[in-house]
């Protein structure tokens, strides 16, 4: 069995690569829904539906282990996903999200006052707020909706990203934050233009810098689930729309071409 990754776009190839460069012998399904991107725009009523048909889509190509990587859907759809549609459908599959890793690697790291971009989905539904307040209500975050920048990323905007990201993270420079979650799998691509921009003091904290150690330490911990992954280091890439521009991208990630495939779910 396979370990699908699930994203709303292309963004989501970054974890993957990530994660397949620290654990390469593992047979992976990348998803990205590049037909609906962005997500943060939407209802969450939609993201639930979108992600869930995501979702089927992978556990029929045979995952025994899903990460939503997008971190939109991990607000919206991850929660209803694991408490209603697992125990009825698929009971002994998984599905895992990425807000509470990223949150546990921030305080690992020492913070005390941090800022948060994302998408305005995320942000509107305080779901980093909500999930540091049960892990240690005395830390701060401080959050920015930044919607423009998942448009410019999938779009390869990339030389146009500059002017509003200095706007969004202006007060989260203001506010004196220590560390900066990118709260969307799209923003590591970012990085560069980050430190540039931040103060040397403000810490990146990344989800491609991390949360592929995070997945070792699950399979670590949870033998019975590794013990169902395939192991022919067989990856395939699957989007639900093909447009020259995110074969672009998703080379550009990679650094190499990669062969993407169109998909009805």
């Amino acid at each position: 069995m396979k370990i699908g990754i699930f994203d709303s776009g292309l963004g989501g190839l970054v974890l993957t690569k990530a994660i397949t460069n620290a654990l390469p012998t593992y047979d992976y399904i990348y998803l990205g829904d590049t037909l609906h991107v962005p997500y943060g725009p939407r209802s969450g009523e939609a993201i639930y539906e979108f992600t869930k048909k995501a979702v089927d889509f992978l556990f029929r190509q045979d995952c025994q282990l899903i990460i939503i990587a997008c971190n939109t859907a991990s607000a919206s759809a991850l929660r209803r996903l694991q408490q209603e549609y697992l125990p009825v459908h698929y009971p002994q599959r998984r599905i895992l999200g990425v807000v509470v890793p990223t949150l546990e690697e921030a305080l690992s790291s020492g913070h005390h006052n941090l800022g948060l971009i994302a998408t305005s989905f995320v942000v509107n539904s305080d779901i980093y707020a909500i999930e540091l307040q049960k892990m240690d209500p005395q830390i701060k975050i401080c959050a920015k909706a930044t919607p423009l920048l998942v448009p410019l990323i999938e779009n390869d905007g990339l030389d146009y990203v500059s002017a509003p990201l200095k706007d969004y993270l202006k007060p989260l420079i203001d506010q004196k934050i220590d560390g900066l979650i990118l709260g969307c799998t799209h923003y590591p691509l970012l990085k560069p233009l980050l430190k540039n921009i931040l103060p040397p003091h403000i810490d990146l904290i990344s989800q491609d810098d991390f949360l592929p150690a995070k997945l070792e330490n699950y399979l670590e911990r949870h033998p019975e689930i590794e013990a169902t992954l395939s192991r022919k280091s067989h990856y395939r890439f699957c989007v639900t729309d093909l447009a020259a521009s995110y074969q672009t991208m998703a080379n550009k990630i990679f650094g190499k071409p990669v062969k993407l495939e169109k998909v009805v779910l």
